[in-house]
């Protein structure tokens, strides 16, 4: 998903995303049933073959290691002695060194047993976006992938005036529409190959959904306008141009549940063309898990230090790529660190209604 304009996507690496990103974890806890009871849905792999489960978008495989010993488990309780492999994915610039030391229990608790110890379960690690076919025909029993494909393939304009397309101009906002449309339908003629008869996609994707909400817009206060403003603020003080203001795009679109479902109704469409269903799908809010804790401790400033850094973990990149190469690494860093400043003192000085609620729907497709 390395952006054809440049843009360089990329969660914090070293253990930071998963660490700083528990709302995150909460939203894939909330599926686990639904993807385990996935997998007792599905006819069984032939003889010989193992049952194969992909992540797409993994990050640093932190928030859905927990998931993932229960899908194992799920199959093992009916097949003790199927081979299992998990291929985790994402791209090139991943920091797949993290992944694999959470799944090796060298990082993450120590009590546990870690993931690669399980008996003929083969873990594997992909960097290869999303937008492309990741494993061979047929032989993909579950996909799974969590507050992932909202990044789009590339963006289709810069955003003059704000940072995400949810602030964007009426003609920009349509143009990333657009691109969301068409690159949905890419991810799903991808895994359409990819996937075996029966075999089934859980995917819980960042909506708008029926009331207007999305990630951090539930209440009077909203996210990406708080971004904008402060990095619009950097540009009135003259530290950044308004070309790095504007290179602050977000390569994303949060579509609605009709989008979602838009290539599925269609029977001529090539979704359904390439055999695939959706079975089910339901819009859900997970809760801040840093706000509700501000509820009860009511510490302003601990409240600002907890929850800044998970705002962090997922976009810094963006605003560091926006910046002019030429500027010293010390600048580049010093800015960003004052637009985090920024809102970290916002909201240790008035932090009512700041909460990054996360916003999903959830899809349960089949290949039949």
């Amino acid at each position: 998903m390395s952006a054809a304009d440049g843009q360089k996507i990329a969660m914090l690496g070293a253990g930071y995303y998963s660490a700083n990103t528990v709302g995150a974890k909460n939203v894939i806890d909330k599926v686990g049933d639904l993807v385990v009871d996935a997998v007792a849905k599905m006819p069984r792999p032939a003889d010989g073959q193992p049952f194969a489960i992909a992540d797409f978008g993994a990050a640093d495989g932190g928030t859905s290691m927990d998931m993932m010993r229960r899908v194992v488990g799920a199959i093992r309780a009916t097949e003790p002695r199927r081979a299992i492999s998990i291929t985790y994915t994402d791209l090139p610039h991943n920091d797949f060194s993290t992944l694999f030391r959470l799944s090796q229990g060298l990082l993450g608790n120590p009590t546990e047993v870690p993931l690669a110890e399980t008996p003929d379960l083969y873990i594997f690690g992909s960097g290869t976006s999303f937008y492309r076919q990741i494993v061979p025909d047929n032989s993909l029993s579950l996909g799974f992938s969590a507050t992932a494909m909202h990044w789009i393939s590339k963006r289709p304009c810069m955003i003059a005036d704000h940072v995400q397309a949810v602030g964007a101009s009426a003609a920009e906002r349509e143009l990333f529409r657009a691109q969301g449309l068409r690159d949905w339908e890419t991810i799903l003629i991808a895994r359409a190959r990819e996937l075996r008869p029966g075999g089934r996609l859980a995917l819980a994707n960042f909506c708008v959904d029926e009331a207007g909400r999305y990630l951090g817009h539930t209440t009077e206060v909203d996210m990406f306008d708080s971004f904008a403003r402060h990095w619009r603020d950097l540009l009135r003080a003259g530290r950044i141009s308004q070309a790095e203001y504007a290179n602050a795009t977000f390569q994303q679109f949060y579509k609605t549940p009709d989008e979602f479902a838009a290539p599925f109704a269609d029977p001529d469409s090539s979704v359904s063309r390439a055999g695939l269903t959706l079975e089910t799908m339901f819009t859900m809010v997970t809760p801040c898990p840093y706000a509700e804790a501000f509820r009860v401790h009511r510490d302003a400033a601990a409240f600002a230090k907890a929850y800044v850094p998970t705002l962090r973990s997922w976009s810094e990149t963006v605003f560091a790529n926006a910046l002019e190469t030429s500027r010293p690494a010390s600048d580049r860093s010093a800015i960003v660190d004052d637009l985090y400043g920024a809102y970290e003192a916002e909201v240790a000085r008035a932090p009512e209604g700041h909460r990054m609620d996360y916003v999903h729907c959830v899809t349960e497709i089949v290949k039949s």
